[in-house]
């Protein structure tokens, strides 16, 4: 029986602020997104529907997510992340004292539109039966896999990283948190 939705949303946005908190998640969280663009909120959901539960998405599924919330993602969060970011280095008169509050509201509303990306996901999000009685450390890793080709796919270049120790580092701190 699917829980009520608010409810799976909380339990999903949750999981992704304890899982992004974790040490060395979110560097591995902004290298797959600055080397692979890969959707974050996306990827973290991936990763609650597998692990909270045990819900292995194919790669069709990973595709419809991305379908689902790509119009969010392109013409809200992407524009509000590029013009927080631009804050650190200027125009003129940031970055300062003066523009910092600024830029702290523009990071609160780029949250805000990541949580609503989130309850998009989450009433996207193809659950059913669990598939396993435990989540294996890579099963999970062949998902997360299956999230950055699908994003990699699409660049016009190829990582200059080796992307396996970012998706390492999330899968290691995913699967304690099953618990």
């Amino acid at each position: 029986m699917r829980r009520p939705q608010p409810d799976l949303e909380a339990e999903c946005w949750a999981f992704a602020l304890a899982i992004y908190a974790r040490p060395g998640v979110a560097e591995a969280c902004l290298t797959l997104q600055n080397e692979a663009g890969v959707d974050v909120m996306l990827l973290l959901t991936t990763t609650f529907a597998a692990v909270k539960h045990r819900l292995l998405l194919t790669p069709d599924e990973v595709r419809a997510l991305d379908e689902a919330c790509r119009p969010w993602r392109v013409q809200i969060v992407w524009p509000l992340r590029t013009l927080r970011t631009g804050l650190k280095t200027g125009p003129q008169p940031a970055p300062s004292e003066a523009t910092e509050p600024f830029r702290s509201q523009v990071k609160a509303l780029e949250l805000a539109a990541e949580k609503l990306q989130n309850k998009l996901l989450v009433e996207c999000l193809p659950l059913r039966q669990p598939e396993k009685d435990t989540m294996k450390p890579e099963q999970l890793r062949t998902v997360l896999g299956d999230v950055v080709s699908l994003f990699a796919e699409g660049r016009s270049t190829a990582p200059k990283t080796n992307l396996a120790s970012s998706i390492d580092t999330i899968v290691e701190a995913a699967i304690p948190a099953a618990s």
